[in-house]
């Protein structure tokens, strides 16, 4: 009862992502499709090493934009191609127009693991981007899906005067399958990006007996997905053409938790390589590392170390991302 009541009631339900500069998409659905290229990207994060039952997650996401593409479209956390690159970073900027409305398109998988808790999730993603200004898009997007939250009951010990929970009974899972939704704004150009996103828009209940326990008592086991929300902005600084700064700060509000904040730098070299630094209010710092390879893959790494209690038991948390980029080479291909 413990466990389903922290899992489902008091706890952030969606899991936390060290390296989302790297892939915004995640986060929110009006990216997709806001470059020129398909953007793939596959994550794993291993939270508090060392500790029993930590958080896993694991996730898949791609997108693109829809038609024929023969102009640049630019946000701070853009991979530029060669053409771009030989411009320069400032010369470039100065020259960037915003580009004509498109549409784009993504499709996102997740499996989160905590314990005998599970969660896999899968979406289809819309985006259409419009042009405000001479320099600036704004864009909108929504996703919807399916996901199932999952309880195993065989990693569940209920003791030795109580062997036997009567919600389980003869089942060795108990799950529910329900519908999901997630929708978002983001306004961007070179320099800078605001966003605002919230998942779970759809307060699902969930009944971890299924319907096996009728008596008051059923209210323990019952609680709901709450919508999560978040709302993030960052500006690039160019420093020359082979030196950028990107500060960025994250807000994650889930109901009745107070409001999180991540502080976030990334600095960058040539489009190459690049280092960042983040720090969670109250919860800890992380270290992050990444390399762009010929405009086409791209690799991150982070650490983090937790400063609450946990840093007694755990290891730190790992986290890697990967990229494919592929680019369409003219409006003929």
């Amino acid at each position: 009862m413990f466990l389903l009541g922290a899992g489902f009631l008091h706890a952030q339900q969606q899991p936390y992502y060290t390296q989302y500069i790297m892939n915004n998409f995640i986060l929110n659905p009006a990216l997709a499709g806001i470059e020129n290229y398909w953007d793939l990207k596959a994550s794993y994060r291993n939270q508090w090493v060392g500790l029993n039952g930590a958080p896993k997650t694991m996730y898949l996401t791609i997108h693109a934009p829809l038609g024929k593409i023969d102009y640049d479209k630019r946000t701070p956390t853009t991979v530029p191609d060669e053409e771009a690159k030989s411009l320069g970073a400032k010369q470039f900027s100065m020259e960037y127009t915003a580009p004509p409305a498109q549409h784009g398109v993504g499709f996102s998988i997740l499996n989160d693991k905590t314990g005998p808790l599970s969660r896999i999730a899968a979406y289809g993603s819309y985006a259409y981007h419009v042009p405000v200004g001479t320099r600036t898009t704004l864009s909108f997007g929504a996703s919807i899906g399916i996901q199932e939250v999952k309880v195993d009951v065989n990693e569940v010990d209920f003791g030795q005067t109580n062997p036997v929970d009567p919600a389980v009974l003869t089942s060795g899972y108990l799950n529910k399958i329900e519908p999901d939704m997630n929708a978002g704004l983001w306004l961007s150009n070179p320099s800078f990006f605001l966003g605002a996103s919230a998942q779970q828009i759809i307060p699902v209940p969930i009944n971890a007996s299924n319907g096996a326990i009728t008596s008051d008592s059923v209210t323990l086991l019952t609680g709901k997905l709450v919508p999560h929300m978040f709302f993030t902005a960052g500006y690039k600084i160019l420093a020359g053409d082979d030196i950028s700064v990107l500060p960025s700060v994250m807000l994650r509000y889930v109901q009745p938790l107070p409001i999180g904040v991540d502080i976030n730098v990334k600095v960058q070299y040539q489009d190459l390589l690049w280092v960042g630094f983040s720090y969670r209010h109250q919860n800890g710092f992380a270290a992050m590392l990444g390399v762009n390879i010929s405009s086409t893959f791209n690799l991150g790494y982070s650490y983090d170390y937790t400063t609450t209690e946990l840093n007694t038991v755990s290891k730190g948390t790992h986290e890697i991302v990967l990229g494919f980029l592929w680019r369409k080479k003219n409006n003929n291909n």
